[in-house]
């Protein structure tokens, strides 16, 4: 795990919840920042732990529609300095509350990888 870790309140945490199908989630990218990852590292370990995710009760990936609708409500726009920027550029993984506890487990080790 990387040692930069965020400090974040509830308001911001709320501000992270989305309900997507009809449940309550929270996205790939958001929870990487939470626990101090980057996303592509954060998502190597869930692919590699594909398994312990089997199913939609514990996370699904975001249909086109569906991400770029997240898109807008996170305001995201390109940095035009660089030519690259915070749209969401290909389609994030949602976590239910089972997948996000599956998650902590896995990424503190408590249970085996």
């Amino acid at each position: 795990m990387e040692d930069n870790m965020i400090l974040i309140d509830e308001t911001s945490i709320k501000d992270r919840i989305y309900t997507i199908r009809g449940v309550k989630v929270m996205l790939d990218f958001d929870l990487a920042e939470i626990y101090g990852y980057e996303t592509k590292n954060f998502n190597r370990q869930v692919k590699n732990n594909a398994e312990k995710f089997d199913g939609e009760d514990f996370m699904f990936q975001l249909s086109d529609e569906e991400a770029s609708e997240v898109s807008r409500c996170r305001n995201f726009t390109l940095n035009s300095k660089i030519k690259r920027g915070t749209n969401i550029k290909y389609k994030p993984h949602a976590f239910t509350e089972q997948g996000i506890y599956m998650l902590i487990c896995l990424l503190f080790h408590v249970i085996s990888p």
